[in-house]
């Protein structure tokens, strides 16, 4: 019987070795039990528990399993609660309380640190088991996500409402509304681009181990979105962003688009972040706002968010975002590269782009003479003058 049961536990799981050495003690008769027990050193009590399972024809443990529901050792965190709340305060130190030198709070969270942490505080944990505990306790691995805005000037919200009530007007009357910004630069060349696109595997794109800038240096895309047709026009520069540049992309929009849209339009509504080439305090933007105003016979209200609140501006989420997704994963090799993914970027809803490229200087660090801001036709606005003003027609 040894030799025979010494062949054939070992290739048996928990149960059926039970139920073998039960079967070989029944087969025995009366003192089967201690003679199995002699024979293989399995404790008599877990060969009288194979007897009654064997005895209780499929009651016991149900088809498929091992050991009958609740059985086996407990998990670890049902076996010591205190984990849980161990690993909860490793992964915030600093919101639950704890000390704010832990270890945990200057190095990476991974789960092996984690394990390693809480086995110094007297806890046996893996780094499999911390990870199994996390995900059941709703944690998953995520980034950052900008949300703060910083301090916000008390008149946000207000300033929001008025533009809105000024764009609604505008729109009802048939009047252009317009979003202007700059979108990041990027560096032309061959380049890494953050994203990725279906290729085929094992054959990526091959990119400058560096980001070092070429001769080539950065494009320059300077936005205009029509809010209304849910079109837009972008002019990619190739020297300075300034308010000169600015106001020559609103003019190449009204020239090739705005004009034609808008055929008997007088009255333009511009908004604008509150910095930049497009701010509310440089003066050559008004000046030049004022040329334009001029050569298009177009009253021009121009209204600017509140500080830290660039993100609500609108061409950042319906043109800058898409043009974003668009050349993911593709270096942007040369400025036509630049201004052809920029040109057949699409959305569902039906936006459409037109793109050129700007190769004119635009200097830096122009100085308007005091006759010059004095010559521009501007009104502020009762409500915050220097976030909303008009820049009047003078034909």
């Amino acid at each position: 019987m040894a030799e025979r049961l010494a062949g054939l536990l070992p290739a048996l799981d928990e149960r059926q070795r039970r139920l073998a050495l039960a079967t070989e003690a029944c087969s025995w008769g009366y003192g089967g039990i201690s003679a199995v027990f002699r024979a293989t050193g399995v404790s008599m009590p877990t060969i009288r528990r194979g007897v009654r399972e064997l005895d209780a024809a499929g009651d016991g443990v149900p088809r498929g399993r091992v050991r009958i529901p609740g059985g086996g050792r407990k998990k670890a965190e049902d076996a010591d609660p205190d984990l849980m709340d161990c690993l909860d305060s490793l992964i915030e130190p600093g919101t639950r309380g704890d000390d704010p030198e832990s270890p945990l709070r200057w190095t990476t969270k991974s789960t092996r640190n984690l394990a390693k942490e809480a086995t110094e505080q007297g806890y046996a944990a893996s780094h499999t088991l911390v990870r199994n505990i996390l995900r059941g306790m709703g944690y998953s691995l995520q980034g950052t996500r900008k949300t703060l805005e910083g301090e916000q000037h008390p008149d946000r919200d207000a300033q929001f409402r008025y533009i809105n009530g000024l764009a609604e007007d505008f729109l009802t009357t048939g009047d252009p509304v317009i979003s202007v910004d700059t979108k990041k630069k990027e560096l032309v060349g061959r380049f890494t681009q953050a994203g990725r696109e279906w290729r085929e595997s094992g054959n990526p794109v091959k990119v400058s181990t560096y980001d070092f800038p070429n001769a080539n240096g950065k494009d320059i895309p300077y936005g205009v979105y029509d809010i209304a047709d849910d079109s837009a026009w972008v002019s990619v520069g190739v020297n300075h962003d300034t308010s000169v540049f600015a106001v020559a992309t609103i003019e190449a929009w009204w020239r090739e688009m705005g004009h034609k849209k808008y055929p008997n339009a007088t009255r333009l509504l511009v908004t604008a972040d509150g910095g930049g080439s497009n701010g509310s305090r440089p003066w050559l933007w008004k000046y030049e706002l004022a040329r334009l105003a001029k050569a298009t016979g177009l009253e021009i209200k121009v209204c600017h968010y509140p500080p830290g609140t660039s993100k609500w501006n609108k061409i950042e989420h319906r043109l800058f975002s898409r043009i974003s997704l668009n050349w993911r994963g593709r270096p942007l090799e040369t400025f036509q590269t630049v201004v052809n993914l920029i040109a057949n970027t699409t959305t569902t809803t039906g936006l459409t782009v037109r793109c050129e490229i700007d190769t004119n200087l635009y200097p830096t660090k122009i100085k308007l003479t005091t006759q010059q801001k004095e010559s521009i036709p501007l009104a502020r606005h009762e409500f915050h003058g220097e976030w909303n003003y008009t820049i009047k027609s003078t034909v």
